[in-house]
Parts: C-alpha cells; structure tokens; sequence
C-alpha cells in the first residue's frame, strides 16, 4: 500500500504542470521605470516638436499684448516643418515640409537669424515682396499707410516683471491709494486685410520712428515688435542686434493663446504667495 504522504506519480505529474510564479527583480523592475520614462519623453518630445510648445516672455517688445512672465503654447502645424521645429534644430530638413501660409498680422515665435538658436517673438508684418517703411511713426506697407488710431492709454501695474521706472520713469504714476501703474500711449493699427492689433509709441519721433524703405526678399520676412520704440526687430540689422528679414525656415509656429501669466512677486520657494502673484485675468487669452 502507498504511503498517503509520499506523492504519487500522477500527483507528481499534476504538480510539474502547475505554473511557477516568476519572481521579479529589482533589476526587472528598474527596467521598466526607465522604459516607461523613456516613452514618457518621446511622446511629450513628439507633441512638443508636431503639436504645440510653450514659451514664456522674457522682454517687453510685445507690450501691450504680451507682458513679462506670460506663458503662452505655439502651434507647430499651422506652416509646416523646418528642422527648427524640434529640439535643438538637429532634424535633417532643408528649408520647410507641408508648409502653410504665413500670413501678415501673425504673432510668431522665430529662431534668432544671427545665432539659430534664441528665440524671439514678433509680429509678421511684411510678406516676401513687400516693401515696409516707417514715417514718423506711421507704419506704411507697399506705399500706403497703415491707418493707426490713438486709444485709451494701457495701464499695467508696477511688479518685479513690469516696471518703466529705469527706462521711461515719466509713465509711472500713482493713483494715492499705493497703487503704481505704468500708463503708455497706446495706438490701434489695422493691416490691409482688416487685422487689428494694439501697439505703443512711447517716445515720439523715436529713433526708428523714421526709417528707410525695406525691400521683403524672397523666403523671408518683415517682423516688428508691438512695443515699437522698445523692440529689436527687422527694422536693425543684426549687425545692429537686430533680427533683419526673417527666413522662412527660422519660424518655429505661430502664437496661440496663454496658459499661465505671473507678475513675478513669488518665487518657487514661496508657494503661499503664488495665489497673488498669477496673473489670473489673463489666463487663457488668446494672442491677438
């Protein structure tokens, strides 16, 4: 008789045909992590590179319209592919893939001619083959002029991102209650077309008030900063730290609408500020 405690080899049999769980390593799992994390940055490199990408503003050349710690995400699809269109300009493309149109009044984020590698934001105003020229601090297109209109003044409060006090004190005013804004004159110019937008004039018969005639060539154009007397843009060369024509290859997508807006009072180490320092009016405004 067998022994009921000693397998028998049917019981020996069914058991070799059990499944043996795998146990998993920490290697096996360090693995995965890495794989997942890998995916993880592809995809958000593929979205960023086809779809859109954030910018923040640096500068106020696009005063009104943008300030100093607006966030905004650029649209890549809109005019296509250049190998500035991804991350550090190393796709193999010459000139643009499925380019669409550029058109004028666009607010575009751009590579820097000089060095192809720092970004700037202007406004598309002259188209290949136009002829831009400034008189007087009229903007005029192919010969005619722009009709500009003088608006209320833009006011911004004083914070650390937005102070005229070093450059022009003369706009800074108080209301006696403790609160200082920063009030400039403010123009509404309207393109052929019908494209509005708002811009500044803060000194007149500024330096680059008045200019020469400027010849758009071929595969390039005419950009300009909204806040006219304080912007680089293709009115200098960039022997002057400028931006000169702009290639069409240079352009990285076209401004779309913000996502995030700070005044610059908190910093990452004071989170019980930050409730006051998000500029919460501005959230999600669109780029006009």
């Amino acid at each position: 008789m067998a022994d009921p405690d000693t397998p028998t080899e049917a019981t020996a049999s069914a058991n070799a045909s059990k499944p043996v769980e795998a146990k998993t390593g920490w290697f096996d799992e360090s693995k995965e992590l890495v794989k997942t994390i890998v995916y993880a940055v592809l995809i958000a490199l593929g979205f960023r590179s086809v779809a859109y990408e954030p910018f923040n503003i640096p500068s106020e050349s696009m005063l009104p319209g943008l300030l100093v710690g607006d966030y905004l995400f650029v649209s890549k699809f809109p005019y296509g592919y250049s190998r500035y269109s991804f991350p550090l300009g190393l796709a193999p493309i010459d000139g643009r893939l499925f380019g669409g149109e550029v058109k004028r009044g666009d607010v575009i984020v751009f590579k820097l001619p000089a060095d192809n590698s720092t970004d700037y934001i202007k406004r598309v105003i002259g188209l290949p083959g136009d002829v831009i020229e400034m008189r007087q601090g009229v903007l005029h297109i192919n010969g005619q002029p722009v009709r500009r209109e003088r608006v209320e003044d833009f006011e911004v409060k004083v914070s650390p991102n937005t102070d005229c006090a070093a450059k022009y004190p003369f706009y800074r005013v108080s209301d006696g209650n403790g609160t200082v804004t920063c009030r400039y004159p403010q123009f509404r110019e309207t393109l052929p077309g019908g494209r509005s937008y708002l811009t500044l004039d803060l000194i007149p018969d500024g330096p680059r008030d008045t200019t020469r005639p400027y010849f758009v060539p071929a595969g390039h154009y005419f950009v300009m900063g909204d806040n006219r007397d304080d912007s680089a843009d293709s009115r200098m060369s960039a022997a002057e730290n400028g931006v000169g024509f702009l290639p069409a290859e240079n352009i990285v997508g076209r401004a779309e609408f913000l996502f995030f807006s700070t005044n610059g009072e908190a910093r990452l180490w004071t989170p019980w500020k930050w409730h006051k320092t998000v500029r919460w009016n501005r959230l999600f405004q669109a780029v006009e």
